[in-house]
């Protein structure tokens, strides 16, 4: 009898060449982008732009990866900064758990790090009054400003597992910006995710209310990284088992 570990396996060898299926994917994302799907959930009381699928891929990273700072660029209504405070604290409790400990947020060394040009104030006042607060830091500024980058370099050294995920200005040049300046603090084993790669397989003129579009996007930013940085790979396991992202070619790996 084949054991579900090596049966869930292959099921994702046989997904990644089942094209009906990902077609089929494909064409249900421009139907939820027309319709904004993203948009419409929450995590722990706040508004997470994210489709729900990716958040099971994070999450399993996550808990693989057992980080203890993980830096986002890009905040919104804080949706995103909560997910991830979240699961450090579970992965705190599960630590603690195991050694028969009590476990409080408030002792924990785990921290996110969430980077906006635009901390609005109803934002700001709503995730600093949430109760997994104490893990989280917003920084105000750009994320490829060289004092926001330093800040965050300096936090990074202090924690021994640091995952990124990038999630701010969807055009070329910032993501590529990003991705130089924060990449190389993901630890090996780690992950940098970029998020909203799918602009690139949208048909051109999409996005026309905004700065990035087909050819000019996150995914673009993301080809143009690895042909410079061999250390990181695209995990094409995770988009292969999710058949719904909004990130394909999102998911890199930094080999160890």
């Amino acid at each position: 009898m084949v054991d579900f570990d090596t049966e869930v396996a292959h099921n994702i060898e046989a997904l990644a060449k089942a094209e009906a299926f990902h077609q089929a994917s494909r064409d249900w994302l421009l139907e939820a982008n027309r319709c904004k799907y993203a948009y419409n959930f929450s995590w722990l009381g706040r508004p997470i732009f994210q489709v729900p699928q990716d958040l099971q891929a994070v999450q399993e990273i996550i808990w693989r990866v057992q980080p203890d700072l993980i830096v986002e660029t890009g905040i919104a209504r804080g949706g995103s900064l909560v997910f991830s405070a979240s699961m450090l604290a579970l992965l705190d409790l599960c630590e603690a758990t195991q050694r028969g400990q009590a476990c409080s947020v408030a002792d924990s060394a785990r921290r996110v790090i969430g980077i906006d040009i635009d901390i609005r104030a109803h934002n700001r006042k709503a995730i600093e009054a949430h109760p997994l607060a104490r893990l989280i830091e917003m920084v105000a500024g750009s994320s490829v400003d060289p004092d926001v980058v330093n800040h965050v370099r300096e936090a990074a050294a202090r924690h021994q597992r640091v995952m990124v995920c990038l999630d701010s200005n969807h055009t070329h040049d910032h993501v590529l910006a990003e991705l130089e300046a924060y990449a190389p603090l993901v630890t090996p084993g780690s992950y940098c995710i970029v998020y909203d790669t799918g602009i690139e397989d949208l048909p051109a003129g999409f996005c026309d209310d905004r700065p990035w579009d087909k050819g000019d996007n996150p995914k673009t930013a993301v080809w143009a990284f690895l042909q410079q940085n061999a250390d990181f790979k695209i995990d094409r396991s995770l988009e292969s088992k999710l058949g719904i992202t909004g990130s394909p070619d999102g998911f890199l790996l930094r080999m160890g």
